[in-house]
């Protein structure tokens, strides 16, 4: 019998869609990622349903939606409510491993409940959001580990194996991983069981300063070129020296990828694994005059994603809507396994298969009010802070969006993008009277049905 197809799939963190040389929009170096690009199946409208680190993870890990997996924010300490993946969910992890997958992870988790919520001086040595998962259920059916819940020193990383000692390699956070993801795949190359490893870079994700000095080389005297989308006042020299470590970090995660591209044609195992190449939501640098992620325009929702199995899947610019909830069920049909009742998400795999298949047309977008002093001050009056933040649809031409706000005193926005004639969204149309225009009362049917079949409690109406 032939060996079952392996899966690898990497992300990287805070990484947007227009951060790659293909995409001919930001001035960045990737050549490595583009030749791949050409050899996979690029889906141009993958969108992060909830762009902050833990709700996309979630939502990758279990199929779910992230306020069905209890992501309604980051795990992080500080709120009343401890935020983590609970051990009960069915993830992708544990499918794979109940199939006979040997399965692996590397680098930054984020699903696991911060250390100091319940000590202030944890024996594992996790500050602030970090935290060690230690063996058993909370590592969701992964059984090689070697990781750390957030942490952000990317040149001075740790990480955490099978014990809460922590493992200090004194080295750049990507080329670390790829060392020890490439030791994993040399040791699961010589055995029969096929393999699922998860490899997760924190870089691009700030501190920008944070990227060794090879890669900021090939942009320290570069000029750099904003979008049209960030204001004048904003185009300073210190966004420029921002903008070039950010496209240095990425830069950097392209020449370590290359190790592991290398590595899998040189052992003859493009046929037999399926690759996944993503971000669990973008960065702003600066559009709209905002850093960061966690809103609703294209820089912070819109991720990469490529999917390559040589032989199997053909190369294309595939156009459909892929959402966070997607991920899973897609990967597990593709390696052929049962998709659990519990997704919540859509798989591809007719549509990557068969270019007339049938195909999601919107994608549900949202963000919660996350932040300790905006849930309190939502507490003191009496308000269930879930029901504010904001929701919208993306489809492949509309960002629809209704924001309730992120404090009590804020007005209700409505706002419309129409990303094929305005794609810098820089002129929304300002939605006063939602019954008046079919296009909005058929999006908001949409985004009802999303509220319905999540169970928000956002206040639409």
């Amino acid at each position: 019998m032939s060996r079952r197809t392996n899966l690898l799939y990497i992300f990287a963190d805070q990484w947007r869609a227009q951060g790659v040389g293909y995409a001919n929009e930001d001035a960045v170096l990737t050549p490595n990622i583009d030749q791949f690009a050409k050899e996979s199946m690029v889906f141009s409208n993958a969108v992060s349903t909830f762009p902050l680190c833990s709700p996309h993870r979630a939502s990758l890990m279990t199929g779910k939606y992230p306020f069905n997996a209890g992501m309604w924010t980051n795990c992080k300490n500080g709120l009343d409510e401890v935020i983590m993946l609970k051990p009960q969910e069915v993830c992708i992890g544990n499918v794979l491993k109940e199939n006979g997958y040997r399965t692996g992870y590397i680098g930054k988790w984020h699903l696991d409940a911060a250390e100091t919520n319940f000590h202030d001086k944890p024996k594992s040595g996790a500050v602030d959001w970090d935290a060690y998962t230690p063996p058993g259920e909370r590592r969701q059916g992964f059984d090689y580990w070697l990781s750390y819940g957030a942490d952000d020193n990317h040149l001075d990383p740790h990480y955490w194996a099978d014990s809460d000692e922590q493992i200090k390699p004194k080295k750049w956070s990507v080329e670390y991983e790829t060392d020890k993801a490439l030791e994993y795949m040399i040791n699961m190359n010589q055995k029969d069981e096929p393999f699922a490893l998860f490899l997760s870079y924190n870089p691009p994700h700030l501190p920008y300063e944070l990227v060794p000095n090879e890669y900021y080389e090939r942009y320290k005297e570069e000029p750099v070129h904003f979008r049209e989308n960030v204001p004048k006042e904003y185009q300073t020299e210190e966004l420029k020296t921002i903008t070039r470590q950010y496209f240095a970090a990425i830069s950097g995660v392209d020449s370590q990828f290359k190790r592991i591209y290398d590595f899998l044609k040189e052992n003859h195992m493009e046929e037999n694994t399926l690759v996944v190449l993503s971000a669990d939501h973008g960065e702003m640098l600066g559009s709209h005059g905002l850093m960061s992620k966690n809103i609703w325009y294209e820089e912070a929702i819109r991720i990469p994603l490529m999917i390559r199995k040589k032989g199997s899947i053909e190369h294309r610019t595939n156009e459909v809507m892929f959402a966070s909830p997607d991920h899973m069920p897609t990967l597990l049909d593709l390696l052929d396994l049962e998709v659990p009742d519990t997704c919540q998400g859509y798989s591809h795999k007719n549509n990557i298969f068969d270019i007339s298949a049938e195909e999601p047309q919107h994608a549900f977008i949202c963000s919660y009010p996350g932040m300790p002093k905006m849930v309190k001050e939502f507490q003191k009056r009496g308000l269930n802070h879930k029901c504010f933040g904001w929701r919208g649809v993306r489809t492949k031409r509309y960002t629809y969006v209704v924001h309730n706000g992120y404090t009590p005193d804020e007005e209700r926005k409505i706002l419309l993008y129409d990303n094929k004639q305005d794609p810098y969204q820089l002129t929304p149309a300002v939605v006063e009277d939602r019954k008046q225009n079919e296009l909005i009362m058929e999006l908001d049917g949409y985004l009802k049905d999303y509220l319905e079949k999540t169970g928000d409690p956002f206040l639409l109406d």
